[in-house]
């Protein structure tokens, strides 16, 4: 018996001599000043805050050929203040080129991609990403693994394909909003920034980013130390403004795809929520009256009821899926050059 409790005694204290022996070690947040210390402090280099080095956030974020550069280079920049462990994975660690020519060797593929608490999903050329199973296997698994799940952007149709906003409310780039909308019909697409179920974050598009970086960073290490980082980026961060690129009218109106050989030169374009005007000036080889009607046929295929057809003008109305009515108007008058008219389309909600 005596032996055993001398053997439970030499472990006992074997442990706490590990215990005591383990030092905690402060790294700078960036990466390549790789100087480790004994205390908290600034790094010398930068002066950064120091940051725990077994403490730090770790970030796996999803590139594919076109991704939208500021849909994961925005959040990483915000994320990497926090000293995160940030890394990429794709498919293949064969070099990825961004929308505007960024060439992007990934860190990891798929199989070899390392835990983490935060998946990154940007938007940018997103379909061969949605259409590739394994890319959407691997986000199904890291969905049970991870903390958080953040899409970018139109990165929002990758994670409707793996079937991860099924039952949930999700936002999108504005232009996509209704199409998330067809693409994912068990999902509640909303017009907002930032929309937050959980686990499973999603954004609007571009720099909406940001403001998802720093809403996990507000949730993960509160909101002091979110204001601190979107001052220190100088970006002016409102998590409570209701602001939304969606939200705005121009994004009602219509789209009208004009003959190949015409020209358009947008003049101005403005409005608010309720309604928006758009002035320009059209060259088309065709009569002022076969232009409206060449349109026309367009909004009508598209859902959109003519209202009133008179020389030089047509009006249409439509009803969308959120309950409200809009009115749509374009008028024509002929410039001082041949073949070439003013044109103002105009689009304001008329109910709902």
């Amino acid at each position: 018996m005596r032996k055993v409790v001398i053997a439970v005694l030499i472990v006992l204290f074997a442990t706490a001599a590990v215990a005591a022996g383990a030092k905690t070690v402060w790294v700078c947040p960036m990466a390549e000043h790789a100087q480790e210390f004994e205390k908290p402090g600034q790094c010398p280099i930068c002066g950064m805050a120091l940051v725990e080095k077994e403490k730090r956030f770790r970030v796996a974020v999803l590139v594919f050929n076109y991704a939208e550069d500021i849909d994961f280079t925005a959040p990483i920049e915000v994320l990497g203040h926090t000293g995160a462990q940030i890394f990429t994975v794709a498919a293949t660690t064969d070099p990825i080129n961004t929308v505007f020519g960024l060439h992007i060797r990934p860190d990891y593929d798929l199989a070899h991609a390392p835990a983490s608490d935060v998946l990154l999903v940007p938007g940018g050329g997103v379909s061969n990403a949605w259409k590739n199973e394994q890319v959407l296997s691997f986000i199904r698994q890291r969905a049970k693994d991870t903390k958080y799940v953040m899409s970018v952007c139109n990165g929002a149709f990758i994670l409707a394909k793996a079937g991860l906003l099924d039952g949930l409310t999700a936002t999108t780039t504005a232009s996509r909003i209704d199409e998330l909308a067809d693409v994912a019909p068990k999902t509640r697409v909303v017009r907002e920034r930032v929309v937050d179920n959980g686990k499973i974050i999603t954004t609007a598009g571009l720099s909406a980013g940001i403001d998802g970086s720093l809403h996990l960073i507000d949730r993960e290490f509160g909101r002091p130390r979110a204001e601190q980082i979107a001052r220190g980026i100088e970006y002016r961060w409102d998590p409570a403004s209701k602001w939304t690129r969606s939200a705005l009218a121009d994004v009602r109106l219509p789209d009208v795809k004009l003959p190949d050989d015409a020209v358009w030169e947008m003049l101005t374009s403005n409005g608010d929520t309720e309604k928006w005007e758009m002035h320009g000036r059209l060259h088309v080889a065709m009569s002022q009256e076969d232009a409206l009607d060449f349109a026309t046929k367009q909004l009508i295929a598209k859902g959109w009821m003519l209202r009133e057809k008179t020389n030089g003008k047509r009006s249409w109305v439509k009803k969308d899926r959120e309950g409200q009515t809009w009115l749509t108007t374009l008028t024509s008058t002929p410039d001082n050059r041949p073949s070439t008219y003013l044109e103002t389309m105009s689009i304001r909600k008329i109910s709902g």
